[in-house]
């Protein structure tokens, strides 16, 4: 196939040096592969809101988040900026990276690993928690414990000062509402795991892909939507699907057996830019596809790392695999969720067992069981199957992936299956009127 001239978002271009780009990006995925089994990352969010109205703490208070970073510095003493403004810290202990970073509406997220146990992740999680929770006592503040905004109305939350965050709300704003919600409205669980080849990277992409609406139920702790309650279950979901359908959603073509790496690429080129770094650390905002903005030279690495972010499609790629539908939720829950991804999608036997599951799976089903988990939940068939049955067999075939000492881990997710209720289901209950 011709690779020079593509026709991308903003309609064809002549584009020199599409091929080495696309090479470029592939290269940057084939760098992931290792040999290394087990490990998981987790970034977590949360919003941090004060305790007498649930209104998010903002970035300009002046015990704001940023009088929380400084307290926070204490414990990950890398201050990180952009310009005069505070907006991350970090610290690093043997192979281990803990990242503190805000979210666009100020939502406090940690970033850590890649953890090798269960155990190391859970003391990571618990630590962070346990410091943020004391600093936001200080203020009156604490986490939130759903994940949509308790109170507010996402369009009227505060930006943090990061050009990034401008030019994306300028851009998805302009789309639709739904853009500025994702990015002020909601706070996520996101998994991380590696792939050896190119082989089991597309194989974990297409499982995880249709995984994703099954642990979407799973993990649902939404309920709660611009300030009163929500609409239907899995709020997050269709905040997703419909804030930019050319970059989010289902990656196109990855459930087609004869997926490649270079089709990946090509979705990343055939992507509005939003934002590219301008190579002095900053970011310029840019309405061209990525393909355009670098039809006429060869991608950096540092420029090919920013585009495949600024993809945020339900399962990503960069140098492992993100798994990114889940809520944020508590931490006895997250740590249940990555133990599910851990115990499902390493060894050979669960990921036998997946493919066997999902061997028809197409993209069309994956969209289709979203909407009707949304509307249904667990009374659901998904593809072709009671919802209720397909989540007991995600969990066994976790239980069978994960060592002895990990498997207990499982259970507070193992236990919102078995009952057929979520966390989101929980809160409706307990705030019924």
């Amino acid at each position: 196939m011709d690779t020079s001239a593509q026709t991308g978002a903003q309609g064809t271009t002549h584009q020199q040096y599409r091929a080495q780009n696309i090479e470029t990006l592939v290269n940057y995925y084939k760098s992931g592969f290792t040999d290394v089994r087990g490990r998981v990352g987790i970034e977590l969010e949360h919003f941090v809101v004060h305790k007498d109205t649930k209104l998010p703490v903002r970035y300009s208070e002046p015990q704001g988040t940023v009088w929380l970073l400084n307290q926070l510095a204490e414990y990950y003493p890398k201050k990180v900026y952009e310009g005069d403004h505070l907006i991350g810290l970090s610290r690093s202990h043997g192979d281990i990276t803990e990242g503190v970073s805000l979210e666009p509406a100020a939502q406090v997220e940690l970033s850590a690993g890649p953890f090798t146990t269960l155990a190391d992740t859970e003391r990571s999680f618990n630590e962070f928690e346990s410091h943020l929770t004391s600093a936001a006592d200080e203020i009156g503040a604490e986490i939130a414990r759903v994940a949509y905004q308790p109170k507010a109305i996402a369009k009227d939350t505060e930006l943090i000062p990061k050009k990034r965050y401008d030019f994306m709300n300028k851009y998805l704003g302009g789309l639709s509402p739904w853009g500025p919600r994702m990015m002020r409205g909601t706070t996520s669980t996101q998994v991380s795991i590696d792939y050896s080849d190119t082989a089991d990277c597309l194989r974990k992409l297409r499982l995880a892909d249709a995984l994703a609406p099954i642990l979407s139920l799973i993990c649902d702790n939404s309920p709660i939507f611009e300030g009163k309650r929500r609409p239907h279950k899995l709020m997050r979901t269709e905040n997703w699907e419909k804030l930019d359908p050319g970059r989010s959603g289902i990656t196109p073509g990855v459930m087609d057996p004869n997926y490649t790496l270079e089709r990946m690429a090509e979705h990343v080129l055939d992507t509005v830019a939003i934002t590219v770094p301008d190579g002095h650390g900053n970011v310029c905002y840019d309405d061209r596809t990525f393909g355009e903005v670098y039809a006429d030279r060869l991608m950096t690495k540092e420029e090919a790392v920013h585009a495949v972010s600024m993809l945020f499609n339900d399962v990503r790629l960069k140098t492992y695999i993100e798994i990114r539908l889940a809520d944020a939720m508590p931490i006895p829950y997250v740590l249940a969720y990555a133990a599910l991804i851990k115990g499902e999608l390493y060894e050979d036997r669960p990921l036998d067992a997946l493919d066997t599951l999902f061997d028809d799976v197409t993209e069309d089903d994956i969209v289709e069981a979203k909407h009707v988990l949304e509307r249904d939940g667990y009374q659901a068939t998904v593809y072709g199957q009671d919802v209720s049955k397909l989540a007991d067999r995600l969990i066994e075939i976790a239980y069978d992936g994960l060592s002895e000492d990990e498997r207990y881990y499982l259970d507070p997710l193992a236990k919102l299956v078995e009952k057929r209720t979520t966390l989101a289901d929980i809160w409706e209950q307990e705030h019924a009127q």
